[in-house]
Order: C-alpha cells, then structure tokens, then sequence
C-alpha cells in the first residue's frame, strides 16, 4: 500500500518503495514506543510544505535575509499558540529536537562548569540530563539524583522520584540549575516541590517535559510553566506535533534563551516545521485534544494493569501518564529487554528496550521494556483494546522459539490496526 504522498515523488521508484514499506509498517502493526504518536494529516502537510524553500537565519522582524514576511507571520502565531496553550510569558520555537532545546537552555543559563542537579539516565532521566556519553556533561557539572528503592508494598511501591534525596543533593552541590522531567518514568512530577528545592537554594528550575507536554497541554498532567523558569520539550510525543522542540520561559530569560538558540546553536530554523508545530499547537486547543489525552492516560493504567495479571513487573508499581516501565526478571528471568524488543518486532508490535532502576544489565541489553499508549490512543483503541494487546504481548514472548506462535499473533495484531487505521479517513 502506498501513502498519499508518494504522487508527488515521481523521479525516484527507490524511495517511493521505501516509504510505501515504512506506510505499511506502521498502520499494520501497533505502535507502542512511548516517543511516538501519529501526525495529523495537516501537520505532516505543512513539514512537507513550500516553507522547505525558505532561509530564514534569525527572529520575526530581525532576519538576515529577506523575502521573510510570510515565515515572520507563521513563526509569530505559532509562538503566540504555544505561550497561550501553555500560559507561558515567551516561547521560542525553532529548536530542531529536544536534545537541542536543552542544551539551548543550559547554554542561556549556566556558565560552563556550574553544577546542575538532574535525574540519572538509569533512574529514568534523558541523556542531556548529564550522562557522560553527552555533550552536557562536557560542558557542565551534572549531579544526580534517583528514586526510592524498590518496594514490594502495594501501598508504597517506590521506584518513585526521591525528594529527600534531591533536597539533599541540592543543599550538598548547592546547584546552579535544577531538572526535573524524565524520559522513562511512569508517575506524574509534581513541579512545585522542585520548586521549593530550587529557591531552597537560589537554584533555577528548569522543568524538561518532553513526553508530557502534550498531556500538560490537555490538562492531563501538571503544568511546570507557573513554577520553572523555563520549561523545554518535543513536539512529536503526546503533543502529536512534527518532529521538533520549542522552549518556554519566563520574559526575564527571553532574550538569553533566544541568543542561545540562535546563533547560539543553530543557523536557519526549519520554518516548515514551524508551521506544522503552529497547526499542532492549534489542534492541542481544542476540547478534543484534552479528551485525547484523558484517554491516553486511562489507557496506559488499564494496558499496566493487563500486563501485570499477565505476569510483568511494573516498575513503580503502576502509571499516571501515557508510559508503562516493565521489569520483564518476574515474567521471565531470562527475557532480556533487547529479545523482547525483537520477539515483539516479529510479532508486529513495536516497543523499545530500556533500562529499570538499578538494573543488573547494560543499557544495550537491559532488564527492561518501555510502552506507550499515545500513539494508538489516537488511532482509537480503548481500555479493552489494550488490555488484548497486553494479552497478545505475553504470548508472543512466551511462545517466542516458536515462528507459529509468533505468526498467529502477527495475524491476530493485524487485524487490530486494520481496524484501528489512524489514517484511514484520509486514504478513503
């Protein structure tokens, strides 16, 4: 099957094939990484739009170029749609990712070597949060901290974010900048205890929300922007936007975080991913939107809860947003994160291997396997819908030497997304 726009490619058979492959993998099979989620069909229009063509090196009404009226216009309302979706004071939307967003932000607001307190990568924060394979880490003094051990009381499960030890850390280092925001925890962060922490200490509090933005945006999660001096994020994830970032601040940090962007950063700003961010932006508005994200919030509690009675392990005990952490060691002792990751590929359902607090194995192996329910929440499943999936997961890792197996799953997942088509009213 062929997407809508391969017409427009009529000089290269080669791409046009791979993309008709990537178009048929995924709507016929389910994707569950919790970075991802399905476009819109205006906002994949407008990153494919004419804006391609234009060079745009600077700001509304300060460019070095001409020909930017239009572009000026479209970057303007599309910052003017983010700072009222989120009720932030400034926006700057031309950073290329989230990686870029942040270092943008360490940049504005650190000097090189001052100290920054953040989540550690294997306690379920990102890389640019310090890891020592970054550049972050290069460039400043990261210190981190954790979440609670583990605890097998249903009451008091831990694995959650550890605020004695952050305050703690922060009266320790006493930290020029503080992160909250994490890439593989499953709880709501709850800003205004970082917020206290941080004046505690004269710290700056920069809130990374990079999977949740779009559920602080339909009010699934709360909003970091009335406690952080800066709030940085994707627009790809639950914000259902183009790949990208953009970063909020208070009207203080404006100017700085702006210079660090650019020319700080980078040169020309992809305004045709600019205007596709400006038409996610205007879709998150909607009432629907907070509908969406409620869904996607319910789905993730009902497709754990599934996972559980089918003998995962969930780290933290449950979940509050739209990921599921799974330690597979209760499931299966010797089911690794990157054969689950595989088996699951075969059986045509999509995941990616990560690693669980104090984990025994690498992070190219791990113990663990993070889903997500923001993409297929918006191509209609439901809570039952979920809870088969989760179903057909244990199956498939149980029976996973067996190809059989494997195939009747893929079968049976098939007819799932055939019915469950995030773009079947476009390709009518």
């Amino acid at each position: 099957m062929s997407s809508p726009f391969d017409a427009f490619i009529t000089n290269d058979d080669e791409v046009v094939a791979l993309l008709a492959q990537e178009w048929t993998r995924q709507t016929s099979t389910l994707q569950l990484i919790a970075s991802e989620n399905f476009a819109s069909p205006a906002v994949m229009a407008a990153t494919g739009s004419i804006l391609t063509n234009k060079y745009a090196e600077g700001y509304p009404g300060r460019r070095y170029y001409g020909g930017n009226q239009v572009v000026d216009e479209i970057e303007d309302l599309a910052r003017r749609r983010l700072t009222a979706l989120f009720g932030a004071d400034h926006a700057n939307v031309q950073p290329h990712s989230g990686a870029n967003a942040n270092v943008a932000v360490y940049q504005a607001l650190l000097a090189p070597g001052d100290t920054v307190l953040a989540m550690r990568l294997d306690q379920g924060g990102h890389l640019t949060h310090g890891s020592p394979v970054s550049i972050t880490s290069k460039n400043w003094n990261f210190v981190s901290y954790g979440v609670t051990p583990r605890n097998d009381d249903p009451a008091a499960p831990g694995e959650m974010i550890d605020f004695d030890n952050v305050r703690d850390m922060a009266l320790e280092h006493r930290p020029k900048m503080i992160v909250a925001g994490a890439t593989a925890y499953a709880r709501r962060i709850d800003p205004a205890p970082f917020r206290e922490i941080a004046d505690e200490v004269g710290a700056l509090l920069m809130f990374d929300s990079a999977h949740v933005a779009g559920l602080i945006a339909g009010g699934s999660h709360p909003n970091p922007v009335p406690y952080a001096d800066v709030v940085a994020f994707t627009t790809h994830k639950t914000l259902r936007g183009p790949r990208g970032g953009a970063i909020l601040c208070r009207e203080e940090h404006a100017k700085v975080i702006d210079m660090a962007v650019f020319p700080g950063q980078q040169g020309g700003p992809l305004e045709h991913a600019i205007a596709a961010k400006a038409v996610a932006f205007k879709e998150a508005a909607q009432p629907s939107f907070s509908t969406y994200t409620d869904q996607v919030v319910a789905n993730a509690r009902a497709f754990g809860e599934a996972l559980s009675e089918e003998g995962f392990r969930m780290v933290s005990g449950g979940t509050e947003n739209h990921m599921v952490l799974l330690d597979l060691r209760e499931f299966d002792a010797e089911l690794t994160g990157k054969v689950a990751q595989e088996v699951l590929d075969r059986a045509g359902v999509t995941t990616n291997r990560n690693t669980i607090p104090d984990d025994p194995r690498s992070a190219f192996i791990t113990s663990g396997l993070r889903v997500g329910t923001a993409a297929e929440t918006t191509a209609g499943l439901t809570e039952g819908d979920f809870a088969q999936v989760a179903s057909l997961m244990a199956r498939a890792l149980r029976g996973r030497e067996d190809e059989s197996v494997i195939g009747q799953v893929r079968a049976e997942v098939a007819q799932i997304c055939s019915s469950f088509n995030p773009y079947a009213a476009f390709t009518k």
